[in-house]
């Protein structure tokens, strides 16, 4: 039997034949960012001769490379890192073998704005074209290149990325059986505050009809004030002027090298508090935050995990030497009243030990507290449906403190549990086996919701998949 060849709008692809969906890699959304297109809008691809080889996965967005958290690999997570080419402005497509008019699912990956990528194991879509959907990952621009706020440059080209590849697949995803009539744009942390930049725009409403949120935060864009910082003080770390001008002519290599740099930057304000804690230097730049001009008109499927902050203090081994100390200095760094919040937090949780107030105060900084003012203002705009849920299994990894936390619950969504660099003391599902009747049950409430744009659950709930 012939391998599967679509037409799109620039040209033929051949994919593969893969289990149960055909799947096509690396297919071009837009044009290579190359020169000052790096700091551009992105641009229409030109149209190619022949069948385009998409077989093998694509190339990977400039970045360092990231495999550990400490002692924990997250290496399926990260993917390779940077696989150099410069068309790699692409999306990856899982579609049934004979689907006409299938709903479709566009994810966009996470990584703090500055890595990840669609080769990520973790990524894998066979499991939702087996289910009967279309599902697209995108690759978009990082780092610098995406995020860093340039006079004379768009802002948030990465999202701007992420915009374009919706229009690619109102274009063309018919011809792979997909409906571009009912796509579910869903992301995770990073790609999650993407998804909220998305949801409020001008023009979401003609290209997605339904969004999913894991761990992002709707509240989570820099202030014009906070990006500039980020622009001054990498432009002194490169020795250039803070402009496209003394940017453009930096390599790749240059650009990634640098981000090392900016860690840990102080972004607060007068008026305003770092939503990522000093976690990542990027972020989306906008005046309003994407909680303030959400679309009531776009269904929303939004939650996080239990225990998001421990991924950041348990691989480090900072969960259990964490004293009262740390938790006074988180706090000032996310609220006027730090020794309120302690407070709240120490009442709040009597028998907990400092290092687990200190990983519940950042989760909630990072990702549950900009979670749910979203929701509550999605659902008080009384239009599409509001749903939320809460992952709460806890992986026995590192010793079992790892438990719920950020990342988590992707391989459940994905259903690709039996991923072999997922196991083990050091990985992140832990030893054991996971169950899989949590991942049968969260990956067919993410197929339900696409098809249907009802998870299965009361909005007046929130879902708590818990194994």
């Amino acid at each position: 039997m012939p391998e599967p060849t679509v037409d799109t709008a620039t040209g033929a692809a051949q994919g593969r034949r893969i289990r149960d969906a055909h799947v096509f890699y690396g297919i071009p959304y837009a044009a290579p960012p190359v020169g000052a297109g790096r700091f551009a809008a992105p641009q229409p691809h030109e149209p190619w001769r022949g069948v385009r080889d998409a077989t093998v996965p694509g190339p990977t967005a400039p970045q360092a490379r990231r495999d550990g958290f400490g002692r924990l690999d997250m290496s399926p997570f990260f993917g390779p890192g940077w696989v150099p080419e410069t068309d790699y402005l692409t999306v990856n497509v899982w579609a049934p073998p004979a689907a006409h008019r299938a709903p479709v699912m566009v994810f966009v990956h996470g990584g703090g704005f500055v890595s990840g990528s669609t080769r990520s194991p973790l990524y894998d879509g066979t499991a939702f074209a087996r289910d009967g959907v279309v599902l697209v990952t995108v690759t978009y621009r990082l780092g610098i290149v995406g995020f860093l706020d340039l006079p004379g440059a768009p802002a948030n080209r990465g999202l701007l990325d992420v915009l374009a590849a919706l229009r690619w697949v109102q274009a063309n995803i018919a011809a792979f059986g997909g409906d571009p009539d009912n796509v579910t744009l869903f992301g995770q942390s990073a790609g999650a505050t993407l998804t909220a930049g998305v949801l409020a725009t001008a023009e979401a409403g003609s290209l997605v009809r339904r969004v999913i949120m894991q761990s992002g935060n709707g509240f989570g864009a820099f202030t014009p004030e906070q990006a500039g910082r980020v622009t001054a003080a990498a432009a002194q770390a490169l020795g250039v002027e803070p402009t496209v001008a003394g940017f453009g002519p930096l390599s790749d290599r240059q650009l990634v090298d640098v981000v090392g740099d900016l860690a840990g930057l102080d972004l607060r304000t007068a008026d305003r508090f770092d939503p990522l804690v000093g976690l990542s230097p990027f972020s989306l730049v906008l005046d309003r935050q994407p909680g303030e001009s959400v679309n009531p008109d776009i269904g929303l499927l939004i939650g996080t995990n239990s225990a998001e902050g421990n991924l950041y203090l348990v691989p480090q081994g900072q969960f259990d030497t964490s004293i009262r100390d740390d938790v006074d200095a988180l706090a000032a760094r996310v609220c006027a009243d730090p020794t309120a919040l302690v407070e709240d937090y120490r009442a709040r949780y009597p028998d907990a030990a400092w290092g687990e107030l200190r990983s519940a105060i950042l989760g909630d900084a990072l990702f549950r507290t900009g979670s749910d003012r979203l929701a509550d203002a999605h659902a008080q705009l009384g239009g599409e449906p509001t749903y939320r849920y809460e992952f709460t299994w806890q992986s026995a990894a590192l010793d079992g403190q790892l438990g719920a936390c950020h990342a988590m619950e992707l391989p459940f969504v994905f259903d690709v549990l039996d991923l072999e660099t997922l196991r083990g003391r050091g990985a992140l599902l832990g030893p054991g086996r996971p169950p899989a009747a949590l991942a049968a049950q969260m990956h067919s409430a993410w197929v339900r919701y696409a098809r249907t744009g009802d998870p299965g659950w009361p909005q007046a709930v929130t879902q708590r998949f818990t194994g």
